[in-house]
This record gives structure tokens, C-alpha cells and sequence, in this order.
């Protein structure tokens, strides 16, 4: 059977799933807001209680944050959470942690080198990758840009 591109297109959505995205909106608004509560509550703690910068109550819950998500993707609790939640678990930092852990703790059966080492970063090296090559690249042309415009 031939289609071209407009029947497929038809055929697709008349048999896809419907996805309710307004559930969705409000399931990642909910968890999304959630996860950043609880990281603004764990600030407040290391500002006030324990006497912490500004600066360095930010990176200790960052780390937290991260330590969370780790935890919770090696108990295999994140997963649940973030097929709940959809995106909600991916903007904040615990996404970022939830792809460094999980090709990590999947692949440790293959031994610290050709396993975890190799596989730590196969989600969010890409990621990182690109991130940086697009920083350098962006920090050459300011560069040019401010030697040109004096």
C-alpha cells in the first residue's frame, strides 16, 4: 500500500491516541511546581538555618535537588513520577540528573569502565555537547564583535 505524505498524515490521526494535553499541561504545571517548592523550601533552610551565602545556598540545593533525583531513579520511583508528571520533571534540574543516572545505573552489570563509564553520558552528552560548542562559537563572535565595534 502507497500513501503519499496528506493520506499518511490522515491515516495517522485517525488512528493515533488522542493525548489530553490539558491534563498533561496541568499534571507538569503541578509536579514542575512541586519539585521547585521543595528546592525554594531547602534554600530557605540553608539560608536561614544554617547561615549559608546566598551563592552557596544555591549550589548545596542544586546539589540536594540532584541527590533526590538520583535516589529516586535508582529506587525506580522517578520513572513513575516523571510518567506522571511529563515535562514537569524536566525542567528543573532533576531532569538533567535523571539522564546522568539512569544509562549509568542501567548499564553497571558491564563494570565501571565499558559500562557506567561509557554510558553515563549517552542522554545528556549530546547535551552538553552542544551546549558548549554553541557557547564557545557564541563567545567568539562577542569577541569579534567587541574588537570590531571598539
Amino acid at each position: 500500500m502507497h500513501m503519499n505524505k496528506e493520506q499518511y498524515k490522515r491515516f495517522v490521526r485517525s488512528h493515533g491516541k488522542k493525548s489530553p494535553v490539558a491534563k498533561n499541561c496541568v499534571h507538569a504545571f503541578l509536579i514542575g511546581g512541586l519539585i521547585c517548592t521543595v528546592a525554594q523550601g531547602f534554600k530557605n533552610i540553608y539560608l536561614e538555618l544554617v547561615g549559608l551565602s546566598e551563592k552557596d545556598a544555591a549550589a548545596l540545593t542544586s546539589v540536594t535537588i540532584c541527590f533526590i533525583a538520583i535516589t529516586l531513579t535508582a529506587i525506580g520511583v522517578f520513572d513513575k513520577i516523571a510518567k506522571f508528571a511529563g515535562a514537569g520533571t524536566l525542567v528543573p534540574i532533576t531532569g538533567f540528573a535523571n539522564s546522568v543516572a539512569s544509562p549509568a545505573i542501567d548499564s553497571k552489570a558491564e563494570g565501571f569502565i565499558l559500562g557506567v563509564g561509557a554510558k553515563v553520558f549517552t542522554i545528556a552528552g549530546p547535551v552538553l555537547f552542544y551546549s558548549t560548542v554553541a557557547g564557545a562559537i557564541y563567545g567568539v563572535i562577542y569577541y569579534i564583535y567587541l574588537v570590531v565595534t571598539g
